[in-house]
């Protein structure tokens, strides 16, 4: 699956404005799902791309064993140990109050750091090749979450997201 969908997937480079500013994101990504599943994050809105099969038949999977509903996926390219993703929390009012989100990760495994509010206990998880973490409830309010930039040579990871986006506005 790896395979295909890094030669498959219409991976752009991205842009996003943060704190009036615009960086280039350092990670390649595509927005897919049902029509009307549109995401808008950092100022940026995605018009979801129709499901490619094989992504369509890993959200049906995803739904029969978590037991959650879902309409779109984010996919993140991570090309190698410089491409990272920024400590944040999924809070966007078109996930509604408390998100799950299905996180696949294909490729390389890369450490995915969560780190509490108010505590700032950081744990540290190893995202293996073919795992899933779902994440769910309350997290998003008590959590942040981040992939961090690693030295060690590192090859491409795959990370898809599979969301539940309110459908007609939040």
């Amino acid at each position: 699956m790896f395979t295909q969908l890094l030669a498959e997937l219409p991976w752009q480079a991205e842009t996003l404005h943060i704190h009036g500013r615009e960086i280039t994101v350092p990670r390649r990504v595509c927005w897919f799902g049902d029509p009307g599943a549109v995401y808008t994050y950092s100022g940026v809105t995605h018009q979801p791309l129709p499901w490619p099969q094989v992504l369509s038949e890993l959200k049906h999977k995803l739904e029969a064993f978590t037991g959650a509903r879902f309409n779109s996926v984010l996919a993140n390219l991570y090309r190698d140990g410089n491409d990272a993703m920024g400590w944040h929390a999924d809070k966007e009012t078109e996930l509604g109050q408390n998100p799950t989100i299905a996180s696949v990760s294909l490729g390389a495994a890369r450490r995915f750091k969560l780190q509490h509010n108010r505590a700032k206990t950081v744990v540290d998880v190893m995202l293996e090749p073919g795992s899933l973490l779902l994440m769910g409830g309350p997290l998003q309010h008590c959590w942040r979450h981040s992939l961090p930039r690693t030295r060690e040579v590192i090859g491409p990871r795959i990370n898809l997201t599979y969301r539940l986006i309110k459908l007609g506005g939040p």
